[in-house]
């Protein structure tokens, strides 16, 4: 299965081809393409990414199909505005019956804002400590339906959003699972589903959540 990462938020651009493919040794049934991080690149860079999404979605040809798209926008920057390109992407990119999941990533980010705040309000480090769960989820609530708000009124909204946070330790597994779950329920077909779920056969937990589910 192919798999689109766009992380159109980053502040300098990378050197991808989105055209290459990546495949993971530990598990060659996901392929990937991920695109450079056109909020910081140029109209040729994102007319790249547009023409290959709509090239990918429409081909008769199965080994070049995509199954899904997920588009990534930090929580590292709390009350950011959407982006130009974000909103432009899902403004012009009909991406037919791939479905576009946004990613928020960073998520664990508003940790550190939500001890800010507490402080400001007079908690010590100790009380802000233990009330700063609390407070993070609820920023994370807000910032999720303020994104949502507005990207929901786009021509091709997306079709569901997941908060991630760090995705970058060892023990990012329950991370992972949610990813897949989300995504498995955002393709459009039982058939589809099952091929995604099928790649992940060495996650016991995860073909158990499918199979209660159906």
């Amino acid at each position: 299965m192919s798999w689109i990462l766009s992380a159109n938020n980053c502040c300098q651009r990378g050197c991808h081809d989105i055209r290459n493919e990546f495949v993971f040794r530990s598990n060659k049934g996901f392929i990937f393409h991920d695109s450079c991080g056109f909020e910081a690149g140029s109209e040729c860079e994102f007319n790249k990414m547009k023409e290959f999404v709509l090239e990918c979605s429409v081909t008769p040809k199965l080994d070049k199909w995509i199954h899904a798209i997920w588009l990534c926008i930090p929580m590292d920057a709390y009350e950011r505005p959407i982006t130009a390109a974000e909103e432009r992407f899902f403004s012009e990119c009909d991406t037919g019956s791939v479905p576009v999941i946004v990613l928020l990533t960073k998520a664990d980010c508003l940790n550190s804002l939500a001890l800010e705040k507490l402080r400001d309000e007079g908690y010590d480090m100790k009380g802000a400590k233990g009330r700063a769960g609390d407070v993070e989820k609820t920023l994370l609530i807000d910032m999720q339906e303020c994104i949502a708000e507005q990207l929901d009124q786009c021509k091709f909204a997306p079709k569901s959003y997941l908060p991630l946070a760090r995705m970058n330790e060892v023990e990012s597994v329950d991370q992972c699972t949610k990813l897949i779950m989300c995504t498995s329920d955002a393709l459009d077909t039982i058939a589809l589903q099952k091929l995604l779920i099928s790649t992940q056969q060495t996650n016991m937990s995860i073909n158990i959540e499918y199979a209660l589910k159906q």
